[in-house]
């Protein structure tokens, strides 16, 4: 099964990275690693840490399969995913992944999703923190305190039946993205995340969860910040909202 995807080239994993020197070439090699042969697309922000120029390094190593999209500025997460879809639509992936950057996804369960969306013929695959526990490693309590409590709230006022609406690691297929308006797509942190879920939601597509570990980084710095989060608590209310006034 693995060995007919890497022939197909179907599928790009998409990495926004600020400030991520320090994780960039091992998330890079890891996934190259893989069986198979997924291809990988980094949007940085014009980091300081020289992040991109690592990239550009590697990308004679991996022609033709590590791409680099380089932006002026740091201009939020959700910005950079829309930005990446777009470049993968005009191209013939089925398949757009998103990951972070800091080894809190595994690389390894890339294959699990990929292997979910395809044959189990899924729109939208969540690895989930959430699904099955809470599977969370080195994080302290106060941090799953509030991203698992982020995640009833958004469950309470969506009504969508997912246990981790916040996650950033995801398997979408081409026509799930084919079917939004990326232009529409309003914000950049984890209402971002939650955004995207609930569009699919809407439009009643297929989203089934698996349960992954996810594992705190152990380098660089957590891009998490009281904007992001008040983002997500108001944005979920006016989705809503939406919704409810038919918009």
């Amino acid at each position: 099964m693995f060995k007919k995807f890497a022939q197909m080239g179907n599928a790009v994993v998409i990495i926004p990275t600020y400030n991520e020197s320090e994780n960039i070439e091992l998330i890079i090699e890891s996934v190259m690693a893989l069986e198979s042969s997924f291809h990988l697309l980094i949007v940085d922000d014009n980091s300081p840490d020289q992040t991109a120029q690592k990239v550009k390094v590697l990308q004679s190593q991996y022609n033709n399969r590590l791409f680099l999209i380089e932006r002026p500025s740091k201009l939020g997460l959700g910005t950079a995913y829309v930005q990446a879809f777009k470049w993968a639509l005009q191209r013939e992936y089925q398949y757009m992944f998103q990951m972070d950057a800091d080894f809190s996804h595994s690389p390894k369960d890339l294959l699990r999703l990929y292997q979910c969306c395809q044959n189990q013929e899924i729109d939208m695959v969540v690895g989930s923190r959430y699904v099955k526990g809470v599977n969370v490693v080195n994080w302290p309590l106060t941090r799953i305190l509030l991203s698992y409590s982020a995640s009833l709230y958004v469950r309470f006022l969506t009504g969508m039946r997912i246990y981790d609406p916040t996650a950033g690691f995801v398997c979408y297929t081409r026509k799930v993205l084919e079917a939004f308006n990326l232009d529409q797509v309003e914000f950049v942190g984890y209402a971002f995340q939650i955004e995207m879920k609930y569009k699919a939601y809407k439009k009643k597509f297929k989203i089934k969860e698996i349960p992954i570990i996810f594992t705190d980084r152990e380098r660089g710095t957590s891009k998490l910040s009281k904007g992001i989060i008040s983002e997500a608590i108001f944005g979920v209310i006016k989705m809503r909202l939406n919704t409810i006034l038919g918009k």
